[in-house]
């Protein structure tokens, strides 16, 4: 069925396609969905007209983003900044910002998610790796909000809120309430301290686009931050949607390192320091993805965000149990999913 159909039931649908109308640069009557995605944006696919073709390529993107949930100036600021840093992005052929609308070039169809392999992963996170050194390179206070230790704290808590609360149904008592706050203190004693760059802050593979030239194309970086040294960074490698062994991770780590402090980015000077600074970095991405995936399905009718919860929560015990003072995390995890704790080694 044609989406031109749902119109009637469909008030922003029936905005965007009256605003493309009058554009006259696509075939309103192609539209159909692009992607996806785990906010309020929708994205829709067009076919250019024949006239346009040669300036526009043949098909657009379409960005519904209502401005009463969504961050459209923030989007058109920071595909600026990544355009200028030498970044691949979509770009901006048409915007009507107080509608929340947004034609766009289209970066395609295959995701770094859907080809990634063991053969050509090194490649494939060597080219991203480089894409988000020439972001860093740019990086100056006072332009991009500061992503504090108020906000870092803020996703942390949709851990206890969504994961342990909604999902687990489980209620804190005061004790392990305390414990599971001094967690969450000494992750943000380590990432508050590092140094501060531009942060994408949804850098990895469903957001990374394999292009014809300058791979990867970026998508979905309209609520980018300056913030801790090493977020996109576990973002990419400690991927929610795909995981790698460590061994590769801690390479990929490295050599990012390596190639960082080369071109004087403030990564920390000493490579074990780095991959500690790394790991927590995770750990608090990965709290807040336990808590914003729950919070997809219960709030936001978004189920398949379930699925994932297992990769996540194995980064979360991984990392948790390497370190004393995360190792609290692990305890109550074990309680309240009814777990007998794991005999291992901890360094």
């Amino acid at each position: 069925m044609s989406l031109l159909q749902n119109l009637t039931s469909d008030t922003r649908l029936e905005l965007l396609v009256t605003w493309l109308r009058r554009l006259n640069v696509v075939d309103v009557d192609s539209i159909r969905p692009a992607s996806a995605d785990a906010s309020f944006r929708r994205y829709f696919r067009l076919n250019v007209l024949p006239e346009q073709q040669a300036a526009l390529g043949p098909t657009l993107i379409a960005m519904d983003a209502p401005p009463e949930r969504e961050n459209v100036l923030g989007f058109v600021k920071v595909d600026e900044m990544l355009t200028h840093a030498g970044v691949t992005v979509p770009r901006i052929v048409a915007t009507d910002y107080e509608a929340g609308l947004m034609l766009l070039s289209d970066l395609g169809t295959t995701t770094y998610l859907s080809v990634l392999d063991h053969d050509n992963a090194s490649t494939m996170y060597a080219e991203a790796l480089e894409a988000l050194v020439k972001f860093q390179l740019t990086s100056r206070p006072d332009v991009l909000p500061e992503y504090d230790r108020a906000f870092l704290l803020r996703e942390m808590n949709l851990f206890p809120e969504w994961y342990i609360g909604q999902h687990l149904k489980a209620t804190l008592t005061e004790k392990q309430s305390a414990e599971l706050q001094a967690v969450f203190d000494a992750i943000l004693a380590n990432v508050t301290a590092q140094a501060q760059v531009y942060v994408h802050r949804d850098f990895h593979s469903r957001n990374l686009m394999v292009v014809d030239a300058g791979n990867p194309g970026v998508l979905d970086f309209q609520d980018a931050l300056y913030g801790p040294m090493t977020y996109d960074l576990a973002s990419l490698l400690r991927d929610a949607y795909v995981s790698w062994d460590e061994e590769l991770v801690l390479d990929w780590a490295i050599r990012y390192w390596q190639h960082a402090k080369s071109l004087g980015l403030p990564v920390n000077a000493d490579i074990d320091a780095f991959y500690k600074d790394f790991e927590y970095m995770a750990l608090q991405r990965h709290l807040k993805i336990l808590g914003l995936f729950c919070r997809l399905n219960y709030r936001d009718g978004k189920p398949q965000y379930l699925d994932d919860l297992p990769t996540v929560m194995e980064y979360v015990r991984k990392t948790a149990g390497r370190y004393k003072d995360l190792r609290p995390l692990i305890k109550l995890l074990d309680l309240l999913e009814d777990r007998q704790p794991q005999v291992g080694y901890t360094f």
